[in-house]
């Protein structure tokens, strides 16, 4: 048995999102390549590339895994690049895609051999959170201005545009894209390749895939242009658990269970946007999942069984693949969860275990 915590990565049930996303290029005529930053286990990539054009990045590092580790087409992207980076990025990417006019400009002789793109920003998006929200009042994300855009046109080959988070709702893409279409209309009809980005949710329960992939057909045909997306939580949503054991139950006017991991080392992302952890629900015994970190809101959430818990028991945190693996860190000294893989005959092996060394070594 794997020492617990560990992320386990159920390799038939990422499978059925690469099944859709297979669906949604055949029907769409889109690429789809892997957003680095929501999910990087490359052990997983064997599968993954399969199914996917490649892989988008948004650092040197990110950069250099996806060229090395899945191959394929490489998109280079950054919020800005360093003087120091550039030739190496360079080196490893198809494409890369400058944050700003002025990024374009100053690395106009070092990125001249390779296509070229520029980050749109439409000013506006699907996010209901300030943090995340990539058109929030004076946003640095990517340029705005169609004339000041006009006037390095002759630079570029293409955009990028990401503007979507978690967005669940066919018809709100279909009338932003919309509006992309009436406001950007004339420079897209001087490119020859769109990325839309991530945060469409088209791997989630009911969405119409079919109809996402009509509309981004009639995208592409309109304006002449290849399109991509973006996947990252999309590509790996309900693929992986978290794996954890109770340590000590305990009673403060609630029932509570404390585990062997931690929200703000292991799955950072619920602590950052107030949510809560996917956990069991079925059964009268409810308790409240708690980290083991010393922080006071270390806590998963509730969670509901079929008979009262005791130590040593093992709990699975749902979906728990994206932008968790990429994000856990040594808080409190806590060690990092395993990273383990179910693969499609049913066998679980472990590819990656940490200890004492790894959280040593990261510190100096």
């Amino acid at each position: 048995m794997i020492q617990t915590p560990f992320y386990l990565i159920d390799k038939a049930k990422l499978l059925r999102n690469m099944e859709i996303i297979d669906r949604l290029r055949e029907g769409s005529g889109a690429e789809a390549l892997l957003a680095l930053k929501c999910f990087a286990t490359w052990s997983a990539f064997d599968l993954m590339r399969q199914h996917m054009d490649g892989t988008t990045s948004s650092s040197l590092f990110e950069l250099r895994l996806g060229r090395e580790k899945f191959g394929k087409e490489t998109h280079a992207y950054s919020v800005a690049w360093a003087d120091h980076e550039i030739a190496e990025a360079v080196s490893y990417a198809d494409k890369i895609i400058f944050n700003s006019i002025g990024q374009l400009e100053r690395f106009d002789n070092h990125s001249a051999g390779i296509q070229r793109g520029l980050r749109l920003n439409p000013r506006f998006s699907t996010s209901g959170f300030d943090l995340a929200d990539p058109a929030r009042p004076f946003s640095r994300l990517g340029e705005w201005d169609a004339d000041r855009i006009s006037g390095v046109i002759d630079r570029i080959s293409g955009f990028m545009i990401h503007y979507n988070c978690e967005n669940r709702d066919f018809d709100l893409f279909d009338r932003q894209l919309g509006r992309i279409e009436a406001e950007f209309g004339d420079l897209l009809e001087r490119v020859k390749w769109v990325s839309l980005g991530g945060g469409i949710h088209f791997t989630g329960e009911g969405y119409p895939v079919d109809a996402l992939a009509a509309r981004l057909r009639a995208f592409a045909d309109r304006f002449g242009v290849q399109v991509y997306l973006e996947p990252g939580e999309a590509a790996i949503t309900n693929s992986t658990t978290l794996e954890v054991t109770v340590l000590d139950l305990l009673n403060n006017g609630k029932d509570l269970a404390i585990v062997d991991s931690s929200i703000e080392a292991h799955m950072l992302d619920l602590l950052i946007y107030r949510e809560k952890a996917k956990l069991p629900q079925a059964g009268s015994h409810e308790y409240q999942i708690c980290g083991k970190s010393c922080l006071a809101g270390d806590i998963f959430g509730d969670a509901r069984f079929e008979r009262p818990l005791n130590v040593g028991d093992r709990i699975s945190v749902a979906d728990a693949a994206g932008y968790t693996m990429v994000k856990k860190n040594w808080f409190n000294g806590v060690n990092m969860p395993s990273i383990a893989i179910r693969d499609l005959d049913g066998s679980v092996r472990l590819v990656r275990a940490f200890g004492y060394e790894d959280y040593a070594s990261s510190l100096s």
